[in-house]
């Protein structure tokens, strides 16, 4: 093997992105008005119950809103993923709320995790993030509408929680994974939870693992029915069927071995 087979690929670089064109104070204003006007209405039919109506004026205030405005935007994504999860529309929910989350993270981005920080399941640290050109206009943005990263924060932690609650919903093993993720996200700083979502987060955490290990052995069992169904379809010209094919889980490891047996059902 080559040493390089042995070695984990580098981080490329990242694209740096072009930074947004922006519109004059006068303009910009006049469309952030507009579509402070439009989220006003939406919030009154949210609190009526009319969530379908809401997420549709939401809707309009995004179309007007300006794209850089990033925190403005996370704010109706994050909302919209309110409405979603009113409704019971758990796969719409986590779509909101993961763009919410996109135009927060183009704010202030995670810190990066180093490999052995991983491993540890720890954070990195020491690592200062540097500010492009398109960053600086975002933020400069924000500072521009009167908001901090401080709110930022407690936007993130409204979508992150919106999002850990969908994708529990759905459920299944990847997505109680990431669900399981989100909670563990949320609970940490600079994210900022009440009392009594600290509590919900916290039991959260304490039943997922439980249900993913139902969902991976569920998903397993699946997996391995459709599996069966196929090797038979591919045996059978052969005289042969999945059955002369004996697996044994090895408990300590978790994986399997295979045995060949020319008469099924004898020992």
């Amino acid at each position: 093997m080559a040493p390089s087979d042995t070695l984990e690929p580098s981080n490329k670089v990242p694209t740096p992105i072009a930074p947004p064109e922006i519109f004059p104070p006068n303009e910009e204003a006049r469309l952030l008005e507009e579509s402070n006007t439009e989220k006003a209405s939406a919030n009154k039919a949210f609190l009526t119950g009319e969530y379908s109506g809401a997420i549709q004026t939401y809707e309009k205030a995004l179309a007007v809103c300006p794209t850089y405005l990033e925190y403005d935007i996370a704010v109706l994504r994050s909302n919209i993923a309110a409405c979603h999860i009113k409704l019971a529309e758990w796969k719409q929910a986590v779509e909101s709320a993961t763009k919410a989350l996109d135009s927060l993270d183009r704010l202030d981005p995670p810190p990066a995790v180093a490999k052995d920080d991983r491993e540890q399941g720890t954070s990195g640290s020491g690592t200062i993030n540097e500010i492009d050109d398109a960053s600086e206009i975002l933020l400069d943005a924000l500072t521009r509408t009167s908001h901090t990263l401080n709110d930022v924060h407690k936007i993130r932690t409204k979508a992150l929680l919106r999002r850990a609650k969908a994708r529990h919903e759905l459920g299944g093993w990847a997505l109680l994974q990431g669900a399981l993720e989100d909670y563990q996200a949320v609970s940490k700083p600079p994210n900022q939870l009440s009392s009594l979502d600290m509590k919900a987060v916290i039991a959260a955490m304490k039943k997922i693992p439980q249900e993913l290990e139902e969902a991976k052995n569920t998903e397993m069992a699946d997996m391995m029915g459709k599996l069966k169904q196929l090797g038979n379809g591919i045996l059978k010209p052969f005289g042969l069927s999945t059955e002369n094919f004996q697996f044994t889980k090895d408990e300590g490891s978790g994986g399997y071995s295979m045995n060949f047996n020319q008469s099924p059902g004898t020992k």
